[in-house]
């Protein structure tokens, strides 16, 4: 269950993981706001949002988490689920899946590859339990970098969708 890719060691999330993974997306807010983009995560730090840490908390208890690691050191978070959030305006796929519902890197370690390595590590842990469908959800908006992100890892774009105002993108990806 522990890969070593690219230095990355990738294991699985405790409880305790929950400071270090809200501190990645804490970091994920300032960086897309010193980009510009307010829309995506907003700008208030995801651990001061009303109910931020109690969901991170969850998605380490309630559901499958992963947390990439260097050198010892938490770099990475992706937490998978049996589908997509019952918040999210999206479908169940009608078929077993696997679903990816969070995925943040630690922006001091951007160019390593921990997204990627995460994602085939989510595609990974899919086959082993036997379901041929990986899925994810992003923010569509601004210049669509994030779905191009997903793209480049081997999902294709399923449905658009709207939460409130927000653009967002259902990708999947089949396994054989």
């Amino acid at each position: 269950m522990n890969d070593t890719t690219h230095e990355l060691r990738i294991r699985p999330g405790v409880p305790a993981d929950a400071p270090a993974v809200l501190d990645m997306l804490d970091a994920a807010v300032a960086w897309t706001n010193a980009r510009g983009n307010t829309e995506q995560w907003g700008t208030t730090p995801y651990s001061q949002k009303p109910g931020g840490a109690a969901r991170v908390d969850r998605y380490l208890t309630e559901n499958t988490p992963y947390v990439a690691e260097s050198a010892g050191v938490p770099v990475g978070a992706m937490v998978l689920d049996s589908g997509p959030s019952p918040q999210m305006p999206i479908a169940p796929a009608g078929e077993p899946e696997r679903y990816v519902r969070l995925l943040v890197s630690d922006r001091r370690h951007a160019g390593l590859g921990i997204g990627a390595a995460l994602l085939a590590h989510a595609a990974e842990e899919t086959r082993r339990a036997g379901v041929g469908l990986l899925r994810v959800d992003c923010w569509a908006g601004g210049g669509g970098e994030l779905v191009a992100f997903y793209e480049r890892n081997g999902f294709t774009r399923t449905e658009p969708f709207l939460s409130d105002d927000w653009p967002g993108q259902v990708l999947a990806r089949r396994l054989g």
